[in-house]
């Protein structure tokens, strides 16, 4: 079975467009077979998108899919660079045309398993993990995420809490040394850790 989370998922494509208001504005996204949350924009990445505060600076969206996490940030914070990845391949070429169908200067998308292709450090950490791929997978991106984080930067995350919200907070607890539940609805929890300078 092909997962959202595979690199190159051979599912049939289904191309399809939704709509996503932020900030007054409405920004067009092409979708596919293949890739998470195909048919509108899930609760959680909505959730996260509200979430997070207006900074300045640069942001890595890890698991990107088709870019609405990472082009809303971009038009919430103009004087920010968002750098989007992912290991779907069909995600990564879906999020550059959604970046160039809405006119978006301020954000790039690339392949990347993890942080592999991943070269510099970013004030802000942005995720909706692929809970579904497994601690073995996600712990990793979580372990190693405080490496690309500048000193004083954050990580935020939205995970629902039947799907491990509580044991997300005690790991990224181990790692930062710090964390916050900063957002809660409709059982998701808007996670928060900061890399101490």
């Amino acid at each position: 079975m092909e997962h959202y989370f595979s690199k190159d998922p051979d599912v049939k494509h289904n191309l399809g467009k939704i709509s996503y208001s932020i900030n007054g504005r409405t920004i067009e996204i092409i979708t596919d077979s293949g890739v998470f949350s195909k048919n509108k924009v899930d609760f959680g990445s909505d959730l996260l998108i509200k979430s997070v505060p207006p900074f300045k600076g640069k942001a890595l969206d890890i698991g990107c899919g088709y870019g609405v996490l990472g082009i809303s940030l971009a038009i919430l914070n103009p004087h920010s660079f968002i750098t989007m990845i992912d290991i779907n391949k069909r995600a990564v070429d879906l999020a550059v045309k959604n970046i160039n169908l809405n006119n978006i200067k301020n954000a790039c998308a690339f392949f990347s398993d993890g942080f592999s292709n991943v070269t510099e450090k970013f004030d802000l950490i942005v995720t909706n993990p692929p809970i579904r791929a497994g601690k073995k997978v996600i712990y990793p991106i979580y372990e190693n995420s405080i490496n690309f984080l500048n000193p004083g930067g954050s990580i935020y995350m939205v995970v629902q809490k039947k799907q491990g919200a509580p044991s997300t907070v005690e790991k990224l607890n181990s790692i930062y040394g710090n964390c916050e539940v900063v957002n809660r609805s409709k059982g998701y929890w808007i996670i928060k850790s900061i890399k101490n300078k």
